[in-house]
């Protein structure tokens, strides 16, 4: 089964800074190289914010293995102030794509379209 994270609740996608530390402890290339930016930003005097988040705005990256693995860990409600995420389970052989509407998400199968 493929996991793939998504918000049970109306908002943006992201993780928190206390998370995307987690993720970056753990070797993930894009939370490091997130906090690295972030670092370099601070000591050129943009300041470093509790308010952090580290965004997903692109489907494929939603089935990040550190991504599942911080939710998993923090809790889908834990892992940042709002929205509260979740991990839906799909099978290994669906193409798929995330629908939002109205702020929420949900997990479609793709399907073939001629005009």
């Amino acid at each position: 089964m493929q996991k793939i994270a998504i918000t049970a609740s109306y908002g943006n996608f992201y993780v928190s800074k206390k998370a995307t530390k987690w993720m970056a402890e753990r070797g993930n290339k894009r939370a490091i190289a997130e906090l690295k930016e972030r670092e370099d930003r601070y000591w050129h005097g943009h300041g470093w914010s509790d308010e952090f988040k580290l965004g997903y705005d692109n489907d494929d990256s939603r089935a990040d293995q550190d991504l599942i693995a911080a939710i998993e860990h923090f809790g889908g409600a834990k892992i940042n102030d709002y929205p509260v995420l979740k991990i839906v389970e799909i099978p290994d052989d669906v193409e798929w794509y995330i629908e939002h509407r109205d702020g929420r998400e949900s997990v479609h199968e793709n399907h073939r379209v001629w005009e």
